[in-house]
């Protein structure tokens, strides 16, 4: 009988990448992978720092899979195993804790899988986190995510992700290539290029700071990759994002007009108390530059409420940048203080409430960019990737511009693409659709 191992993942696409290429390395041990929501002899736990109570999340987590097999070894890897491996251990249940460097070798730390009295910890110093590993995660059908680039060198004062994940670092060319290829040859007709600082790309790429390519030779090789019908550019700091990079997926054959963004504060002064490395002004002239060489594009932006230092004032500003700035949708965060980030021990803390107040209004005005993207698109002739998931009697699918559409199910419509022309909002905020042309029978 083949021993069953089962993964949950926490966090951002780059965990999910990373947790389908340790999935694979069990199974080529000759484990049977089986959904988190069935017994198993091992259970495996790909933690985020980000989130936030990240341990009170794992805790839960724990007991959903002591409730499947009381006896199943439990193992913690990811962000949160490599900054509190102590407080993971610690936890009942739990029997091995690894680090950042250790969980891409996991079936090396595991035996009978006997379970231990007390968590077992291989976590490495975070400098010595400086070699890559590359993944790709294939979820559904439709998409996958696929690893470019590992760790930061920015210092932003809220962020443990450079304590989590170390220095910058990348795939060689040559391997992103390779991977999109095996991708696309399994049928996937999307794939999300995903890593902590993906503009950075080319960093690290011989295990050295010398940069032989760039993010824009990566998006220009990847664009000759035959087989691929659809790119996307998950989230890259503005900074890093060039105006040739946007002429280029502009004119481009696969890559979509879909970015994300990361603001954080429509104020200077909060972006720099936050470390960031740019000003608004810059991020204004991203949004033009895409806007004008791609007026249906939709633009994604991160945003973080409640950082220490933030007035009424600050973020009133940030609300009305966002406003008026002609963007899509936003990810709203509401600070939380981390150990070892220089913003712990910053001035001026925001309370609790008044964070979850700017929040939510941050997210109401997500709603209603989100709605005047959509209407502004009402009329036009965009292709819908559809997903494989029969959602209360419908299927959903997404354009190439990240608006979400929905048609009654049809099962024959998973993983195809089709011409169509967007008609409506429907109550749920999802759109309507004619096909320009039917190719299944519907």
């Amino acid at each position: 009988m083949k021993k069953k191992v089962a993964f949950y993942t926490l966090g951002c696409k780059l965990n999910f990448s990373e947790t389908s290429t340790i999935a694979r390395s069990f199974v080529e041990e000759g484990f049977e992978r089986v959904d988190f929501s069935e017994p198993a002899d091992m259970y495996v736990i790909n933690t985020c720092s980000v989130t936030e109570n990240a341990d009170k999340r794992f805790k839960t987590i724990v007991k959903q899979a002591q409730k499947k097999n009381a006896d199943a070894f439990v193992a913690a890897i990811g962000c949160y195993a490599q900054l509190k491996p102590e407080d993971l251990a610690a936890v009942d249940g739990v029997d091995l804790v690894l680090g950042a460097t250790e969980k891409f070798k996991i079936t090396d730390y595991i035996n009978d899988l006997t379970k231990n009295d007390f968590g077992e910890i291989h976590s490495c110093e975070i400098v010595e986190a400086d070699f890559y590993v590359g993944s790709y995660a294939i979820g559904d059908r439709t998409r996958a995510f696929l690893k470019v680039q590992d760790g930061c060198d920015y210092k932003c004062t809220y962020c443990t992700i450079p304590l989590a994940r170390g220095i910058s670092r990348s795939d060689t060319l040559q391997n992103v290539l390779n991977n999109a290829a095996e991708i696309s040859a399994k049928g996937i007709k999307e794939i999300v290029l995903t890593g902590v600082n993906i503009g950075d790309y080319g960093k690290g790429e011989f295990g050295n700071k010398k940069h032989e390519h760039t993010f824009l030779d990566l998006v220009r090789a990847l664009d000759k990759v035959k087989g691929i019908h659809r790119l996307r550019i998950s989230s890259i700091e503005p900074n890093l994002l060039r105006n040739e990079t946007i002429d280029f997926v502009a004119q481009s054959n696969s890559f979509v007009p879909h970015f994300h963004i990361p603001l954080q504060s429509g104020s200077d002064e909060i972006l720099k108390l936050m470390r960031r490395r740019y000003l608004t002004h810059l991020y204004i002239d991203r949004v033009n530059k895409i806007k004008e060489v791609m007026p249906n594009a939709c633009i994604g932006v991160d945003v973080i409420v409640g950082f220490p230092g933030e007035t009424e004032d600050h973020f009133l500003k940030t609300y009305h940048f966002l406003n008026e700035l002609d963007i899509s949708y936003l990810h709203v965060f509401t600070y939380s203080e981390r150990d070892n980030t220089t913003a712990a021990s910053m001035d001026g803390v925001v309370p609790k409430n008044v964070r979850n107040k700017r929040s939510r209004m941050l997210r109401g005005l997500s709603v209603k960019k989100r709605r005047a993207f959509y209407e502004s698109q009402i009329g036009t002739t965009r292709t819908a990737l559809f997903e494989g998931e029969n959602k209360e009697g419908y299927i959903h699918g997404f354009t190439e511009n990240y608006v979400k559409v929905k048609a009654p199910w049809n099962p024959k419509l998973t993983n195809t693409l089709h011409e169509i022309i967007l008609t409506e909002i429907d109550e749920d905020g999802v759109v309507r659709f004619d096909f320009v042309k039917m190719d299944v029978e519907v």
